[in-house]
């Protein structure tokens, strides 16, 4: 098993990480959270996937914790099994087998997004993830829903199928394990939809004055994060969506909260939800 906590900063306590290795020409030490007993502190933690790795930012009651990547996700549920109260993971859980070609939850997110409602995309029925090529899995939604599947929804069907092999086979992950999308959770946070992509400098600023307004403390938060991925394929607006997915989990501001309000289940049992945190709900 290969989990990478990138180097961890000089003044951090080491006392809840393990030591896994050292780069040997530069000397930098790499480390994984260490299992936390019982009577410490719970984790809430916002799950983002990257390139190359799933990256979690993990909250604790004082505030922020640790930024940890992991390849797989059955590590990360390896690595939090013991601690997490929740996990907000930016990725479909509850899928459609046949019929609908969308669910409820990602009409609404869309509904309430305006100028960023193209950030929610259909995802693959559950037969369809499991497909390796495109025109396959492609066929295989079209068979199913009379809808098409998109090449992005596509690119992430195996993480799609990592997650929910790991949902349907672990119960305990199950009931930890959430699905939230970072834009709806800036959509919360901010009160009104945001105007500019992620991707650019306009939407950087936006996100982070949205995350400032939050907590005073983001900035410096947010800077933690990233320097704790260094040297690592994780790009900024990866770590603005698992800070927002984390700051989302963790109890404090307004109430968690479900797009739609009573979440339908899929056939595995699965709910088919977006889980946000506001005073208010976003759809009456």
């Amino acid at each position: 098993m290969k989990v990478t906590l990138l180097a961890l900063s000089p003044d951090t306590d080491r006392q809840n990480w393990c030591e896994i290795g050292r780069q040997t020409h530069t000397g930098r030490r790499f480390f994984i959270p260490r299992i936390k007993t019982a009577t410490m502190s719970k984790t809430f933690v916002g799950v983002d996937r990257g390139k190359e790795a799933w990256v979690a930012v993990a909250f604790d009651a004082d505030g922020y914790d640790h930024t940890a990547l992991f390849e797989e996700i059955g590590e990360l549920w390896q690595a939090y099994e013991e601690t997490a109260s929740l996990i907000l993971v930016d990725m479909p859980i509850g899928l459609i087998e046949d019929g609908e070609s969308s669910r409820e939850c990602d009409e609404l997110a869309r509904s309430v997004l305006g100028p960023r409602s193209r950030s929610v995309f259909t995802p693959p029925v559950r037969e369809a993830t499991r497909k390796r090529r495109y025109p396959a899995a492609k066929r295989v939604s079209e068979r199913k829903t009379g809808g098409s599947l998109s090449k992005q929804a596509f690119a992430i069907s195996d993480q799609i199928a990592a997650v929910d092999d790991l949902l349907r086979n672990v119960p305990e992950a199950r009931a930890t394990f959430r699905e939230s999308h970072p834009e709806v959770c800036f959509r919360a946070f901010a009160g009104e939809p945001l105007q500019h992509s992620k991707k650019t400098a306009g939407g950087y600023a936006e996100r982070m004055r949205t995350l400032a307004s939050h907590d005073p403390d983001a900035p410096p938060i947010v800077q933690a994060v990233a320097e704790s991925t260094e040297g690592a394929k994780v790009t900024v607006d990866d770590v603005l969506d698992a800070v927002v997915l984390a700051y989302t989990a963790r109890p404090g501001f307004g109430k968690l909260r479900s797009l739609p309000a009573e979440p339908p289940t899929d056939t595995k049992g699965l709910p088919m939800e977006i889980l946000y945190r506001s005073e208010t709900p976003l759809v009456e």
